[in-house]
């Protein structure tokens, strides 16, 4: 029988590929168009800035609260291009799969607290939140791409 953090893994592979698919679609989008913040775009309208976003809430939730570590959050301004994005998420990747091999280890709520009300969620509902977050975002990042003249790929786990 399986572990859950083996289907985690699992899991966490295929939004890695779909990941991968929207960076190499980023790579032709122009660095000035990368960066363009459209106001109609929530957490800063570019490109960009939903990626960084994406990786904050990954550093927050499963950095700080699952780890507890004391991650260093991402900053706009220091994810100028494509690559670097890329490589932030290499270091997201690096705490992901320390997070999803001790996911078996520990059925423990993970206690939070959001706008003054306390509350907790198991590993499972952490991992689930973030992944499906990240596809939020993705979606609107092809969106925008699209309001700037691009034609969006597809980035579905199934292609």
């Amino acid at each position: 029988m399986e572990m859950l953090s083996d289907f985690a893994k699992k899991q966490y592979e295929f939004v890695q590929g779909s990941r991968n698919v929207l960076f190499e679609y980023c790579k032709t989008v122009s660095p000035e168009d990368f960066i363009n913040q459209n106001t109609s775009f929530g957490r800063g309208g570019s490109m960009r800035n939903l990626l960084v976003h994406i990786a904050n809430t990954y550093e927050y939730w499963i950095a700080n609260l699952a780890l507890k570590n004391d991650p260093k959050y991402a900053e706009y301004g220091n994810n100028l291009t494509i690559q670097d994005v890329i490589l932030l998420f290499d270091e997201v990747d690096i705490f992901m799969e320390e997070f999803i091999s001790k996911m078996d280890c520990s059925d423990q709520e993970i206690v939070y607290e959001i706008q003054g009300k306390k509350n907790s969620a198991s590993p499972l509902k952490l991992f689930s939140h973030v992944i499906t977050h990240e596809y939020h975002h993705k979606g609107q990042i092809l969106s925008l791409s699209r309001h700037l003249g691009y034609i969006p790929v597809d980035t579905d786990i199934m292609r």
